[in-house]
């Protein structure tokens, strides 16, 4: 009986457990390992499953007085409808890595054009038509002599980061437009498409001038033809700002934002958060570091070449080149000043935006829900899942979702009359949105991404406005004599001068008053950082300087404080 009693019970459970055949041993581990699968990739196939595969409701986000949240809730029928994910694709990081490694892409033929920008820059523009869809074959011929319908619709595509014409996405896109009857045109970025760069101008996240002049060149060769436009990732964030930008004064007349970072600082917060977005900063930065290498012999005399090659992570790469080539002060600034989330309150032409809420690359945190329900020519369309441009539909993956969303939007827009309507009331040009960077030493008076020393904006400022300004006076009364006509100039004149003068006055008010409030604010820290670094310099010293109080006090008050007082 001692003997039994003696026997541990761990001893006992060890030979209990080794009883068990060690092939269920390799099941239990495989099925722990398929559940931390499951969490880590974020799959969702059992839920889709459990609810029967019916599907992801879709939600729309307009303000409720807009005539075109009305017209695309009611007339869309995609965004009725529900959105059901590609079973065996039923995760954002299996979505988007198949979007990346296969894509499925349809076999399309572009005709390319070189645009030459005002810098000497090149960009290539590959053109999709009905006709070249047809035709069934797949890559890049020479467009040059080709000529497209000067009044069909045209789609202008802006690519996401280091992507271009070939990636599946974009083909997507453009073999479903085009297959519509519409003629698609995909704006690579400077560097990329197989183009070298030829000028020292590269595109960033907030680069909106080269957009700017190729919606201008599209314009000029086929003036009556609309013109629509699609940004995808890096790619919306661009199109939004310089449609916030321009405002009413751009010829676009429809446009769609999918899967746009937004605001670009929250984005680098969420990808450096956990283990799998740090997969996606990493791939992300290897694709830029091969952008670089690809232009090595231009980029490294411009950057901190070291510093890219030994980038690991986005933030870094930025800081090394993007940050240096865009002549911003620091990474922060240059995420700030290129969200487009500021200027989404300027877009005045129908704009669709379509994020999905688990992507894994731009998180949802970033979305401007309140900015795009204010906004009447704004509709967000948002889904549980999705990932990032992924969207796959069907058994087999063959379509994504949002090119259909693309393609619906913007037939309801061409038969819609709120385009005509948005020509016909047009608005005033906005004005330059106010920097969030920190405060001084600079102030924010330009329009491209840049800040200005304030030292050196006034003069500028008082040049341009003085040169603006002068004109010549003509007299309409010939038959007056010529000593009147003398005293009328002369009197024109002063009265020029006078207001030629208060112009100025007031220009210089105009730049006074920011700099004065934003030197009114400093000083205001500085005399609380002052009596802050008062109690500081009080505390930190108080053993040394309170031991030479009471040693003075000591000799001083000897004789009229007993002894006693002072004694240790």
């Amino acid at each position: 009986m001692d003997c039994e009693s003696a026997i541990s019970p761990y001893y006992l459970l060890f030979q209990a457990l080794a009883l068990i055949p060690v092939s269920h041993y390799f099941l239990a581990a495989f099925f722990v390992f398929l559940v931390f699968l499951y969490n880590f990739l974020e799959i969702h196939f059992l839920h889709d499953l459990l609810t029967l595969f019916r599907g992801d409701p879709v939600t729309l986000t307009y303000n409720s007085s807009s005539d075109l949240g009305r017209s695309v809730a009611a007339k869309c029928k995609i965004f009725q409808q529900r959105y059901l994910v590609t079973p065996w694709l039923s995760s954002p990081h299996i979505q988007t890595a198949f979007l990346t490694f296969h894509g499925r892409p349809p076999p399309v033929t572009y005709r390319r054009h070189l645009f030459r920008a005002f810098d000497g820059g090149t960009i290539a523009l590959d053109w999709l038509t009905y006709s070249d869809v047809l035709e069934g074959a797949s890559g890049v011929i020479d467009g040059s002599t080709a000529r497209k319908d000067g009044k069909t619709p045209i789609v202008i595509v802006i690519p996401g980061l280091t992507s271009d014409s070939t990636d599946a996405y974009v083909m997507h896109l453009a073999f479903k437009m085009a297959r519509q009857g519409w003629n698609v045109v995909v704006s690579n970025h400077r560097g990329l498409g197989g183009v070298s760069l030829t000028s020292d101008c590269c595109y960033n996240a907030g680069w909106t001038e080269d957009v700017r002049k190729v919606i201008e060149h599209i314009r000029c060769e086929y003036p009556e033809a609309p013109l629509y436009a699609v940004g995808t990732s890096i790619g919306a964030n661009i199109l939004v700002k310089y449609l916030g930008e321009d405002g009413a004064n751009t010829p676009v007349v429809g446009a769609a934002a999918i899967c746009s970072p937004w605001d670009l600082l929250v984005c680098d917060r969420f990808i450096n958060r956990r283990t799998m977005q740090k997969i996606y900063d990493r791939a992300l930065t290897v694709g830029l570091q091969g952008y670089a290498k690809l232009h090595q012999s231009i980029l490294s005399s411009l950057v901190n070449w070291e510093g890219v090659e030994k980038s690991s992570s986005l933030r870094d790469f930025d800081n090394h080149a993007t940050r240096i080539l865009g002549k911003f002060e620091t990474v922060d600034t240059y995420y700030r000043r290129s969200s487009s989330t500021n200027y989404i309150g300027n877009v005045s032409v129908p704009l669709l935006c379509v994020s999905a809420l688990d992507d894994p690359v731009c998180t949802s945190e970033a979305i401007p829900w309140d900015e795009c329900r204010v906004n009447e020519n704004i509709v967000l369309a948002t889904t549980p899942h999705g990932g990032h441009l992924a969207y796959y539909e069907g058994i087999t993956a063959s379509g994504i979702w949002w090119v259909r969303a693309v393609n619906e939007f913007f037939g309801v827009l061409r038969t819609s009359p709120l385009i005509k309507r948005q020509k016909m009331q047009g608005s005033p040009v906005p004005k330059p949105l106010q920097s969030s960077i920190d405060q001084a030493p600079y102030l924010n008076v330009t329009g491209e991404g840049m800040v200005t020393a304030m030292g050196n904006q006034p003069r500028e400022v008082l040049q341009e406005d003085t040169s603006n300004n002068e004109h010549k006076i003509h007299s309409k009364d010939e038959g007056t004599i010529s000593d009147n006509r003398t005293n009328f100039e002369s009197t024109d004149k002063i009265n020029s001068d006078e207001q030629i003068k208060q112009r100025v006055e007031k220009n210089v008010k105009d730049l006074i008053v920011p700099v004065q409030a934003r030197i009114d604010k400093l000083s205001r820290r500085s005399r609380q950082s002052i009596w802050l670094l008062a109690y500081i310099a009080i505390v930190t010293t108080w053993p040394f300087v309170g031991s030479i109080i009471v040693s003075v006090l000591k000799k001083r008050f000897k004789s009229f404080v007993p002894g006693t007082l002072f004694r240790k």
